[in-house]
């Protein structure tokens, strides 16, 4: 599963960005079928609202992806530490240009599985997890080690796909998206996702838009 994901964004890195931008017509049709036509630079553009720009502590962003939707925001946030972790080497090198071509020197890139964060406890203020927790294979692990390295009083920022919302999204994340390797199931719905979160955090946001959830959580 790892390696189909691996795969999966090795294969699409040349149009991702145009993919999640809504750039192409094609990718406006991709909006509407996969993401009941939501605006995904909307959404991206107030989670990252959330995030002072002279915010000072230490962020993760995992999946960083391209850094497509962040480079803009981290280019003004001058005084974070910022750790930005994927599982693919593509989406990492595409993400480092951009930081480079952006002069963010304050955004470190590295290779890593989110199912095994390689970080101590309470390390980090903020993890910004966009367009990554219907991507994850081992979901459990992903919000167990998300959970671990966040502070008591830190936050979890997210938006990704939840199920149960848009009957054409669902059909589709649990074939074509899955089968390409870009999403993997099982899915929280909203029921499902609170179970998860309402246990380990206060919600201070909470939003679903077409097929996505966006939230702000702070861990209790």
């Amino acid at each position: 599963m790892a390696d189909k994901i691996k795969n999966s964004y090795k294969f699409s890195k040349s149009f991702y960005d145009d993919a999640l931008t809504q750039g192409k017509w094609w990718s406006k049709l991709y909006f509407k079928l996969l993401w009941g036509g939501v605006d995904d630079n909307a959404i991206t553009g107030r989670l990252l609202s959330w995030i002072s720009d002279d915010f000072a502590g230490r962020l993760l962003d995992v999946p960083v992806g391209t850094a497509v939707f962040t480079v803009g925001k981290y280019s003004r946030m001058k005084h974070a530490d910022i750790t930005c972790l994927d599982y693919s080497s593509d989406m990492l090198e595409l993400a480092e240009h951009r930081f480079q071509q952006a002069g963010v020197t304050n955004a470190k890139t590295m290779q890593g599985d989110v199912g095994a964060l390689p970080f101590a406890d309470a390390t980090f203020d903020i993890v910004v997890c966009m367009n990554g927790l219907h991507v994850f294979p081992d979901k459990d692990k992903a919000y167990a080690e998300i959970l671990r390295t966040l502070k008591p009083g830190g936050e979890l920022l997210a938006c990704f796909y939840i199920a149960g919302e848009q009957k054409v999204s669902d059909w589709l994340a649990r074939t074509v998206m899955t089968w390409m390797g870009w999403f993997t199931p099982p899915f929280d719905t909203v029921a499902s996702l609170k179970k998860r979160l309402l246990p380990y955090y206060d919600l201070l946001e909470f939003q679903v838009m077409g097929a996505m959830v966006s939230f702000r959580a702070r861990k209790k």
